[in-house]
């Protein structure tokens, strides 16, 4: 891999330009790639949020843990699971809890084993190591600056 500058001008760059660099290719690759067999990232969560449950969620449950990926609100998540039942992948009972239909298990696999490729394929050459000091030095930069990030 040929970077974009010497190790010595590299460690100048600015992390807010190549973290949001990062975020926008690996976004942008897993959006389309999701669109590419007719779903959305947000349907994607809630499909895995409710097909992967120890216990049914509800609703609400399934909400407040989506809300906060990629900032996209509780009023998104309301209008994906909306898209969900209507496309017949999940249901919702009279007490909001959320249940996986035989439609919404199959193409959950589908999309699952396609999220399994972009792992591997945003993961080349990059060690469990190299990744666990990512992960840790972004969170850094999070703490440092004030910020609140989480992921289930």
């Amino acid at each position: 891999m040929e970077y974009s500058h010497d190790d010595a001008e590299l460690i100048q760059q600015p992390i807010g330009y190549w973290s949001w660099a990062a975020y926008d290719a690996v976004v942008t690759r897993t959006r389309g790639a999701l669109a590419g067999i007719g779903t959305t990232q947000p349907q994607w969560w809630i499909l895995a949020q409710v097909a992967q449950a120890s216990e049914v969620k509800t609703r609400e449950e399934v909400t407040r843990i989506l809300q906060g990926y990629l900032a996209v609100g509780g009023e998104m998540v309301a209008e994906e699971i909306d898209t969900a039942i209507a496309r017949g992948w999940i249901t919702q009972d009279a007490e909001e809890r959320l249940g996986i239909t035989s439609e919404g298990r199959e193409f959950f696999d589908k999309a699952a084993a396609l999220q399994k490729e972009l792992w591997a394929e945003r993961h080349a050459g990059i060690s469990d190591e190299e990744y666990l000091a990512t992960l840790k030095v972004l969170q850094r930069f999070i703490h440092n600056t004030g910020g609140r990030a989480w992921h289930h």
